[in-house]
């Protein structure tokens, strides 16, 4: 777990949190925050050196089975596999037939980058679930602070990078008050549907 806001209390919170089959390294972020790609660099120390790591963004919260998803990681063996959904978005992931990733598009800027031909794509809302082959570790050459996207988009010209569909999952981003707001008032309505998440 990396830390930066509040860090003092997230680390005494789990030093003194009892679990067993699980031990929680910190990666310590407090003085600067590194985004999802600098944090993966940082942490790459307290990783095992064969071993796929699975990134879970904090402000994601979904049912979606994430055994299923290591499975499909372990069977095709890409460089990366993320985790999307056929939702609304105006940042929107484009694959190709066999669920390569082939380029970005932003549909409030109009911006679009294609990193590979193909002569159709599918539109997909990236999840914050991925899981990185240990491979990707030797290819980053980035350093101090930089988004993860930004690494997939160029190492996904030369290497396989794959998305894996979810359908009937329950999704929610709580990554703004506002939004954390809305989902809590939708799940206070919805109570049944905390046991589908759990």
């Amino acid at each position: 777990m990396n830390v930066h806001h509040h860090h003092r209390q997230i680390v005494n919170f789990l030093s003194n949190y009892k679990t067993s089959g699980m031990e929680i390294l910190i990666s310590d972020e407090k003085d600067r925050l590194l985004d999802t790609g600098g944090g993966l660099l940082k942490a790459r120390s307290l990783f095992d050196a064969d071993t796929p790591v699975l990134l879970y963004n904090v402000d994601i919260i979904t049912s979606a089975d994430i055994n299923s998803f290591i499975l499909f990681h372990e069977k095709e063996k890409p460089l990366v596999s993320l985790m999307v959904k056929d939702r609304p978005t105006s940042r929107y992931l484009l694959f190709n037939k066999n669920m390569i990733l082939c380029g970005r598009e932003n549909t409030k800027t109009g911006e679009k980058t294609m990193i590979r031909s193909a002569s159709s794509t599918q539109s997909f809302g990236f999840q914050g679930v991925h899981i990185v082959s240990p491979e990707i570790f030797s290819l980053i050459r980035e350093r101090g602070v930089f988004p993860i996207m930004q690494l997939y988009l160029r190492l996904g010209s030369e290497h396989i990078i794959k998305g894996y569909e979810t359908k009937s999952d329950i999704w929610f981003d709580i990554g703004t008050p506002e939004k954390l707001k809305n989902t809590t008032s939708y799940l206070r309505k919805h109570p049944g549907i905390f046991a589908k998440i759990l």
